[in-house]
């Protein structure tokens, strides 16, 4: 008997427990554990449909705090949720569920159909300007970096800071903006590591600058460069090189003081074989540029070339601020096509190749400090048939001359050009008062067409 008792008493306890279980499991899955919220208002307890409801009745306040520190105010407004959004709290319910009940502290956020984010970006910049006030007196951190100094190449460590981060702060508040109240507590900025994987790619990259050497052609010469030569300091930072160039400079000034041509005196001989020495006035040369040969070099190594030339890194005066004469080498730089004008002669020869292909008297600038032709070395800008000349005379009144040929060689508007007003060619025309020209070389029009034909763009113009 007690036996038989004992069998039935333990079958009605399992029964007990089954009928406990099945009902605690029907209890949670229709209600939501004691400590959970939707949007920061406690549903606990509730089913879906009387969350929904309470949910739907609350008014939502928006209240943004960042360090504990109130920075934004909204007026109470509507909740946002509709009928649509019931199935959105049945899936909370389902989300929370656990066998046994829970006092763990859950916050689910969802998001109403209707809900109003409009005053999200405004809300933004406040937070955004409150962080950029804390920071104000606060030290920002610096990162680790990799510098090349002396063609070698050091980590310099990251120095830690005080000033706030930004960092994941307006992710956190596009995600917890429905709750109404949302605190932000900052986090200080975090220097980058002199052990990261940027900090080891940029002296990866300065490493290829180390020990590097670079051929550097001006005309018929080289001249060898080394890293140490040409870089003083480099970085590497976001994908590009940062190179100070300023060690290459002396050298450049030794290349530019034994070759370069610009504003410098010029040495030819005139027809009758006596060495002239022009003025160092003038637009005709040459000069290396030090701040582009410094970034021709820096891309050479970085480029592994070997060899560059510094034509790409010359610059001139006048019409071409390019340069003149870079390829030429013979005759002191002047080559052996070019023309000539003696003032005193107030004759004019046109040289092709070394051999004098014509010659013509001329009239030129007026001897005067404001039409006088200028000495020095020029070149031919441009050549233009025909054309029309306009300026101002002396006493201030306006011309305009038609002419059939017209080759300019100097900015202020010297040139070679037809003078077919011209009466007085004589050899003083010149020194008379308003006897010769406003500066250019007036030649007679049957000369002109020979003389222009003879001439070419580029071409130096030598005035003595």
């Amino acid at each position: 008997m007690k036996k038989l008792i004992s069998k039935k008493s333990i079958f009605i306890l399992i029964v007990f427990v089954l009928v406990l279980a099945i009902g605690l499991h029907v209890h949670q899955k229709t209600h939501f554990n004691r400590e959970v919220s939707i949007n920061n208002v406690l549903v606990g307890g509730l089913t879906a449909k009387q969350a929904f409801n309470k949910l739907e009745k609350k008014d939502r306040e928006t209240r943004i705090y960042v360090n504990g520190g109130l920075v934004y105010k909204g007026t109470p407004t509507k909740s946002g949720f509709g009928p649509t959004d019931e199935k959105y709290i049945k899936q909370a319910l389902n989300k929370q569920y656990t066998f046994f009940p829970s006092g763990q502290r859950v916050n689910i956020l969802v998001e109403p159909s209707n809900f109003n984010k409009q005053d999200l970006p405004a809300i933004e910049n406040q937070v955004s300007g409150k962080i950029d006030s804390l920071n104000q007196n606060r030290r920002a951190p610096q990162d680790a970096y990799a510098v090349y100094d002396n063609n070698h190449v050091k980590i310099v460590p990251a120095v830690n800071g005080t000033q706030y981060s930004k960092d994941g702060v307006f992710q956190q508040l596009d995600k917890e903006y429905v709750n109404g109240s949302v605190y932000i507590n900052l986090k200080r900025t975090t220097p980058l590591s002199a052990k990261s994987k940027t900090v080891k790619a940029e002296k990866d990259k300065l490493d290829k600058l180390c020990n590097k050497e670079v051929t550097y052609k001006v005309q018929n010469k080289k001249y060898k460069f080394t890293s140490s030569d040409i870089i003083d300091k480099a970085l590497y930072t976001n994908g590009h090189y940062q190179i100070s160039t300023n060690k290459a400079d002396k050298k450049i000034d030794m290349i530019n003081d034994a070759q370069s041509t610009l504003d410098k005196p010029f040495c030819f001989k005139d027809n009758e074989g006596k060495t002239i020495t022009t003025s160092k006035d003038g637009s005709y040369g040459w000069k290396i540029s030090k701040k582009k040969a410094g970034q021709s070099l820096a891309d050479a190594l970085i480029n592994d070339k070997k060899v560059i030339d510094a034509k790409n890194d010359i610059y001139g005066k006048g019409f071409s601020h390019l340069g003149t004469g870079y390829s030429t080498i013979s005759n002191h730089g002047i080559g052996e096509t070019y023309a000539a004008v003696s003032l005193d002669k107030q004759h004019a020869w046109f040289y092709k190749d070394g051999k004098c292909v014509f010659d013509t008297d001329i009239v030129s600038g007026t001897d005067s400090d404001s039409d006088r032709t200028p000495k020095g070395v020029w070149y031919i800008m441009y050549q233009q048939s025909p054309s029309v000349l306009r300026g101002t005379n002396d006493d201030g009144s306006k011309y305009s001359s038609p002419v059939q040929y017209w080759s300019p060689f100097t900015l202020s508007g010297c040139g070679f050009h037809d003078a077919s007003w011209r009466h007085d060619w004589s050899k003083t025309a010149y020194k008379k008062t308003n006897g010769g020209s406003h500066g250019c070389i007036n030649m007679r029009p049957q000369d002109a067409a020979t003389g222009f034909h003879a001439l070419s763009k580029g071409e130096s113009v030598i005035i003595y």
